[in-house]
């Protein structure tokens, strides 16, 4: 049988200040009076939390609301949002993007640092030299937490970056150098998982506690979300789509090597094949030699400026649609996760049009019913998503989130 017990004071004081400070995160300055009512705590208590949390330096009296009666109810109570700091990476190949941002999430600064194939000697020191001059350039002298969104495997176990193809030795020395950093703690995350997370709060999967982020860029990967919680798998592996085997490749893939799986017949080398092969015009010669996720970002966008009768941009986008629709309903025949954003530089650039033809397709090809949005997050998903990450791990610790 078992014992109900009641909360000691200690815990649910811990609560109330944490109902509190978020409210106040979320909101913005709010009066006693507007805590009351949207707590159902008692004057008492509130008036005890304010006065604790003011001692800690998390909240602040920043003023009176105008329009009411002037006195100790008008009294506007903020978070400090310069509590702590965060600071967000998103590390690729080609080069890092990084921002500092306060308690709130909102950006102080921000960097991007170019870096040439295989990257100098001393790059992941020249990273976090840049890191920490943007820092104090916003009079931060200390980070609480930051995040980093990087392509690979993360070891849910171990927190170690494992590669599925071939990633630059920096990648890992970069961690390296910020885990030096003293009283502050650094988050590994893949970074389509941190994609998701940010449709998932603040883009297209706002209303969605089940769905899956197709990532559709230089290559192709998936972040899903299950019942509001992002699955990484038993090594971190969850969404690895690339390695997929589907028809029309020609081929399949290995444990070693992506070609021949979803990757080929989704990523922007193979969308760039595909739009040499339709004929689509682009501006500004011939790009999709590059093959890289510019290039296919650029042709899908051509597409839709191409859309006429005996226009190839129709054409293109369906063949494009329905080879997205392949990898999609390989993930949606097992996850059913009932909605799919499409996100990347390809999915973004494809928007609504992209999207639709796609969630047609899919239905011809699965018996589930699966919707199809166009990413709302934007090219700044994964630092976004780190950013949120961050924050989320500074509550933890400042507001005693669970």
């Amino acid at each position: 049988m078992t014992t109900a017990r009641s909360a000691t004071p200690s815990t649910a004081r811990a609560i109330n200040d944490r109902l509190a400070l978020n409210l106040l995160l979320e909101q913005g300055p709010l009066t006693a009076t507007e805590l009351r009512d949207l707590t159902g705590l008692s004057r008492p208590t509130v008036a005890d939390l304010l006065d604790r949390l003011q001692r800690t330096g998390l909240v602040a009296l920043v003023g009176e609301r105008g329009e009411q009666r002037r006195g100790p109810n008008a009294r506007l109570y903020a978070l400090v949002a310069s509590h702590a700091h965060i600071a967000a990476f998103d590390v690729r190949s080609g080069g890092v993007s990084l921002v500092v941002a306060d308690l709130a999430g909102r950006t102080l600064a921000g960097a991007e640092v170019p870096v040439e194939e295989g990257g100098a000697p001393d790059l992941a020191g020249r990273l976090v030299h840049t890191l920490l001059d943007t820092a104090r350039g916003v009079g931060v002298e200390r980070l609480h937490t930051v995040a980093v969104g990087a392509p690979g495997l993360v070891d849910p176990a171990t927190g170690r970056l494992n590669s599925t193809g071939k990633l630059p030795a920096w990648h890992a020395d970069l961690l390296a150098e910020l885990r030096r950093l003293p009283g502050t703690e650094v988050i590994l995350e893949n970074e389509v998982n941190l994609a998701g997370r940010a449709e998932y709060r603040i883009g297209a999967a706002r209303d969605r506690d089940t769905f899956v982020l197709l990532w559709l860029g230089h290559g192709v990967g998936a972040g899903v979300v299950l019942d509001g919680r992002l699955r990484r798998g038993f090594s971190g592996g969850t969404g690895e789509i690339g390695f997929l085997p589907v028809p029309g490749t020609g081929g399949l893939p290995s444990a070693t090597g992506c070609d021949g799986g979803f990757h080929s017949l989704a990523g922007s080398a193979a969308v760039c094949d595909l739009a040499r092969a339709h004929a689509l015009p682009l501006p500004g010669g011939d790009v999709l030699a590059a093959g890289d996720a510019p290039a296919a970002e650029a042709a899908v966008r051509a597409a839709l400026t191409a859309l006429g009768p005996g226009e190839p941009g129709g054409p293109f986008l369906d063949a494009l649609a329905e080879r997205i629709a392949i990898g999609a309903a390989g993930i949606c025949v097992v996850l059913d996760p009932g909605c799919v954003v499409l996100g990347g530089e390809i999915g973004r650039a494809g928007g609504a049009e992209l999207a639709g033809r796609v969630e047609r397709r899919l239905a011809e090809l699965s018996p589930l019913r699966t919707e199809v949005r166009a990413g709302t997050a934007g090219g700044g998903a994964v630092l976004a998503g780190a950013v949120l990450t961050a924050g989320d791990a500074v509550r933890r610790d400042l507001f005693g989130e669970p």
